[in-house]
């Protein structure tokens, strides 16, 4: 088990997420940055789906009651086992009674902890991710609380340490053209393009919102339809919307444009107050880009084979 001693504020059972089931109006859920989760995963020799507790922010502590391998993925948050720092990227061995707590970090937001075969909780549709709207999934449908005790398996063999480097964050996000620009304002994409925005205290896992002295208002709506994570909503109040995981299934503001699909992981380390800005690009380099992402998981795992065969 692992033993929560402070939840932080904000950390919850994810995974991959939830397929399939937008039409009955179930969100996707699932973390934030799905290369993070996946290399933390890679780590351990875990199914690409095995579970993780996303961190956000940091304050939390936990206690391993039993030994097991982790990994911590995503940004840093200035982990320590006991007394031992902890680098995101690596693996690690823990002893049971061992504490690992997370402190925080002025340019990090969120930090995936993975343990060796994933942590154990029943899946609902197929996933073990928390939807805390729905109240279902992860661990009792909630965000972890103080007490609450994860199930995962044993690992008496400590694993050597072993890293993967990290994939970049960036606050320059590439979008493609939305579907609704003609209907908007003229000029509203490339104003879009072209300023620098705040992110907003009022952003969440459902979606961040932005802000900026000068707004892109207007009057326009369109019949509800069907949204994802990525979509840039503008409402008219004139601040983008970017959905996130737990956003809606549908929506009626126009969409302006959709974040590529490689590039949606960078809002998991935007906090507020963070600054970021749009590069406007085509289906070719969005595909090349997610392609290069899911290829560096690809290529550790191959090298990671290849060095557990020589032992």
């Amino acid at each position: 088990m692992l033993k929560v001693i402070k939840p932080g504020v904000f950390s919850s059972i994810q995974d991959l997420g939830r397929h399939g089931h937008r039409h009955l109006g179930v969100s996707k859920s699932g973390v934030l940055d799905p290369i993070a989760f996946k290399a933390g995963n890679a780590l351990l020799g875990n199914k690409e789906t095995a579970a993780c507790i996303e961190i956000t922010v940091g304050l939390a502590e936990f206690e391993f009651t039993k030994p097991c391998n982790f990994a911590i993925t995503g940004g840093n948050l200035n982990a320590k086992l006991n007394s031992k720092a902890l680098y995101p990227g690596w693996r690690y061995h823990a002893k049971a009674g061992d504490i690992i707590k997370f402190a925080s970090h002025p340019d990090f937001l969120r930090a995936y902890l993975c343990v060796e075969n994933g942590f154990y909780v029943p899946k609902v549709m197929n996933s073990r991710s928390t939807d805390c709207q729905a109240k279902f999934g992860g661990f009792e449908g909630n965000a972890l609380q103080k007490g609450d005790c994860i199930p995962f398996s044993e690992t008496l063999v400590p694993c050597l340490e072993l890293a993967i480097k990290p994939s970049d964050y960036t606050n320059v996000v590439r979008v493609l053209k939305g579907p609704h620009c003609d209907i908007l304002p003229e000029g509203y994409l490339e104003q879009l393009l072209s300023q620098t925005w705040t992110v907003s205290e009022l952003s969440n896992r459902m979606g961040v919102r932005l802000e900026r002295s000068s707004l892109l208002t207007h009057q326009k709506s369109i019949d509800s339809q069907g949204v994802h994570p990525g979509v840039i909503q503008l409402p008219p109040t004139g601040t983008p919307i970017v959905l996130l995981n737990d956003c809606q299934t549908t929506g009626g503001y126009p969409i302006i444009a959709t974040v590529i699909q490689a590039d949606l992981r960078h809002f998991s380390q935007l906090a507020p107050t963070k600054l970021c800005r749009f590069e406007l690009v085509d289906f070719d380099v969005a595909n090349t880009a997610l392609q290069n992402l899911e290829q560096e998981i690809t290529r550790f795992k191959i090298a990671k084979q290849q060095l557990e065969n020589k032992k």
